[in-house]
């Protein structure tokens, strides 16, 4: 058992304007789930896309739009909280003035 300061991992480029903050992986000896903390900046667009595995997601701070193919699914804000089936085309849009940061949990993938 731990305790960290998120702002303690560094981030990892995703794209232009995205970054990701990975908390705990099995690296840490976790066996089942990844937390990461995901930073978009504002404007920016992380275009849809899918994974074979769900995502649970809780924004921090910041305001943004789950996106599908189809468009606009909702807005995300603080407090608010989504969840992405497997295998669902999704993405994400900044639609605030600050950066949006969410924690996104996954499935390890073994």
């Amino acid at each position: 058992m731990w305790i960290k300061d998120s702002t303690e991992v560094a981030p990892q480029t995703l794209q232009d304007g995205i970054r990701i903050r990975w908390l705990i992986t099995d690296k840490d000896g976790a066996p089942n789930f990844a937390m990461r903390v995901i930073e978009i900046d504002p404007g920016v667009t992380f275009p849809p896309h899918t994974h074979p595995y769900e995502h649970e997601i809780y924004v921090l701070e910041g305001r943004g739009v789950l996106t599908n193919p189809e468009g606009d699914v909702g807005i995300m804000e603080p407090g608010k909280f989504v969840f992405v089936e497997p295998s669902a085309p999704h993405g994400y849009r900044n639609i605030g003035e600050e950066t949006w940061r969410f924690i996104c949990i996954i499935p390890l993938q073994k």
